[in-house]
């Protein structure tokens, strides 16, 4: 029960990523607030949650239809979160997509979208949710950000762009977070390749396997990782286990960085 008493608001909770870090809360103890801008999937992924993780006083889990580019979603999802959970201590900005290519051939308007959902989306969720965050300290801020955040590569301008911001914009909470002495810690965690969804629409005329091959030998540890590698990371910075860590980023890139 690393999370007992915890209140978790989570986005892209449907699947992936999202899905993992979920259920691992509850099963330690946290109520979650699931977000998606699938609402039939998040539903059921709230539904086998609580069936799985039944709470004492109520449901464990709740579910949310949000689109994490609209500013006035964000106020009303976190709002109801809040009530039905009965407050909230730890933000996970998880969703996220790709999209783009080289600086040249990716058009503005997919641009302006990987920016929009993988960036704006954690400066709307952080602005909403410290004012609620606030008065059930300690809190902490988890932004999904991205190995990729951290080294470039030729043919990723937007995404590259879009998860740099999540990486400096997690610093730049956490410091404002402490300056004004609100008890509430932010920190950005960055994969290399997970077993998701996401790994769907790269897959080519590859079989799924074969992309994951390809992809594993450009790791050093010549696998890719598991959501749950992602959901225990994200466990550690939401406990309070991690009470003296914020600004900080946690590669989970099996050794890229170290290249």
């Amino acid at each position: 029960m690393r999370v007992q008493g915890k209140m978790a608001f989570i986005t892209g909770a449907a699947s992936g990523l999202g899905k993992a870090s979920a259920m691992m809360l509850a099963r330690e103890g946290a109520k979650v607030a699931l977000s998606d801008i699938n609402e039939d999937g998040v539903k059921a992924v709230a539904d086998e949650i609580n069936q799985a993780y039944p709470g004492e006083d109520g449901a464990t889990a709740f579910a949310y239809r949000l689109d994490v580019t609209d500013e006035e979603n964000w106020k009303a999802a976190l709002a109801a979160a809040h009530e039905d959970m009965g407050g909230l201590n730890v933000l996970l900005n998880n969703a996220g997509i790709g999209g783009g290519t080289t600086v040249e051939d990716t058009d503005f308007e997919t641009w302006k979208r990987v920016h929009a959902v993988d960036t704006d989306s954690v400066f709307l969720g952080c602005k909403y949710a410290i004012p609620l965050m606030r008065d059930h300290a300690p809190g902490s801020i988890i932004n999904i950000s991205s190995i990729a955040g951290l080294i470039a590569g030729h043919n990723m301008a937007a995404y590259n762009s879009a998860k740099a911001g999540v990486w400096l914009l997690s610093k730049s909470v956490a410091l404002h977070c402490a300056k004004r002495g609100y008890q509430i810690r932010s920190n950005s965690i960055h994969p290399t390749f997970i077993d998701t969804p996401i790994l769907d629409g790269m897959v080519g005329a590859m079989s799924r396997d074969e992309l994951k091959e390809k992809l594993a030998r450009q790791v050093p540890l010549n696998t890719v990782g598991d959501p749950d590698d992602v959901a225990y990371a994200v466990l550690y910075l939401a406990s309070d286990e991690s009470k003296f860590m914020t600004g900080a980023e946690l590669k989970l890139d099996g050794g890229i960085s170290a290249m």
